[in-house]
């Protein structure tokens, strides 16, 4: 991986701070010429008056902590004067053991399990999520990704070998499924529902539509005819059959429609009950079923159909992609608001949402904090030590300048002190 080297400033902040360092360096600097001249100043006029002493004591006290704190602070980005003096400029000859002891402790102390997991399960990812898919302008935008993303998956799928693996595995677990007891199930609830007297409605009306028909009436009467003896031709013996069978049947048709508890309804309630029996245990009509299914699976004709599925589900998303089309872009916003709308109204739904994320999350930290560890590592040891130097020094330099300020004053105060009891001593 490249890494990068260099940093990026804000400028307009940065410049305000440099010149805010330059300007407490330059006034630290001037603190200690100060001192510095008040010693010589001090000491020329020693003979004066005792007073000067004190005032001595004082400047060099005061210059002499100035330096020691100028030393310390500069020590600690660069070699003071620039000489080589042993264990200074810390920061730039210890850039390697700081980048790993930094990625030890983050990996040590930010990613351990207890911390992350704390943190994550404040976040309610559940809630996120639905006001997210709620935003109708999101909803929109995502429908509109995920179209775009759907040709080059179809692509995708094509050339990779793909679709053909999904295709011998769809037809692999049609051909596993055992269509016998699925059958006999779903037409045992058909019958326990009595679904199956609206259907025998259904033909009967449709039986006594085409029997009633000029049509169907002539050929029947024509099939009569031909079985009939010459004799009773003459008579049109034929269409007085004919009529009456009709007639017949279609008064029967009327009567079991008409009554809702006709025996023929038993009858064929029976009849029913008895062949799905029959179709989830016999095992020659298992047998039978199977061969049907195997031989539709087996048919050209069902590859040429799935092909051509293909092709429009393809071309109509490439339409729907393109912008052409907003039918499928518009249902699938309207499938996110509606799934962001149940969400935020679901409240086990998204305890169990964020649950699950922060496992995951939590999971996933664990198994990467070690190259984690690494990646920060690497990134301080590639970076520009004199930037990140300068960097350092515009943001805390000015606090550490102020150190020297401390020291000329701290300093001062300590030898005041040290040379006022030196005074006292010689009194006594």
């Amino acid at each position: 991986m490249t890494l990068p080297a260099t940093f990026s400033f804000d400028a307009p902040t940065d410049a305000a701070r440099a010149a805010e360092l330059k300007r407490v360096k330059a006034l630290a600097t001037l603190v200690l010429a100060a001192t510095l001249a008040l010693f010589v100043i001090a000491k020329l006029l020693l003979t004066v008056h005792p007073v000067f002493g004190f005032v001595a004591a004082f400047a060099e006290a005061a210059t002499i902590g100035g330096l020691a704190d100028w030393y310390a602070v500069v020590a600690l980005f660069k070699r003071p004067l620039g000489l080589p003096i042993p264990h200074t400029a810390i920061i730039q000859g210890n850039q390697e053991r700081i980048a790993d002891k930094l990625g030890e402790f983050i990996e040590g102390h930010f990613l351990e399990a207890e911390p992350v997991e704390a943190k994550l399960r404040q976040v309610d990812f559940g809630s996120f999520i639905a006001d997210w898919l709620r935003d109708r302008k999101r909803s929109d935008d995502l429908a509109r990704f995920a179209l775009r993303l759907l040709p080059e998956a179809f692509s995708a799928t094509e050339t990779s070998g793909l679709k053909t693996f999904i295709t011998r595995r769809m037809i692999a677990q049609l051909q596993s499924i055992d269509l016998a007891p699925l059958a006999a199930g779903t037409l045992r609830a058909f019958v326990q529902e009595r679904r199956h007297q609206a259907l025998l409605d259904d033909l009967m009306r449709i039986v006594h539509d085409t029997l009633t028909q000029a049509r169907t009436m002539a050929m029947i009467r024509a099939k009569v005819r031909s079985q009939l003896p010459t004799l009773l031709k003459l008579y049109r013996t034929d269409k007085f059959l004919v009529n009456k069978i009709v007639a017949s049947a279609t008064a029967f048709f009327e009567e079991v429609r008409n009554d809702p508890k006709h025996p023929f309804r038993g009858e064929f309630n029976g009849m029913l009950l008895s062949f799905v029996d029959r179709l989830g245990t016999d095992p020659a009509f298992a047998k039978r079923i199977d061969g049907l299914k195997r031989d539709l699976l087996a048919r050209p004709e069902l590859g040429a159909l799935a092909q051509n599925v293909w092709s429009n589900v393809r071309a109509f998303f490439e339409r729907s992609a393109s912008g052409e089309t907003q039918v499928l872009q518009q249902y699938l916003a309207k499938m996110f608001v509606e799934a962001g709308e149940a969400l935020a109204g679901d409240t086990e739904l998204r305890n169990e949402i964020n649950q699950g994320l922060v496992a995951v999350l939590t999971s996933f930290i664990a198994d990467q904090k070690s190259g984690v560890s690494t990646f920060i590592s690497d990134q301080v040891k590639s970076w520009d030590m004199a930037q990140l130097i300068s960097l350092i020094e515009i943001n805390i330099g000015k606090d550490l300048q102020y150190i020297r300020f401390n020291g000329s004053l701290i300093g001062g105060l300590a030898g005041l002190v040290l040379y006022t009891l030196e005074y006292v001593l010689r009194l006594v």
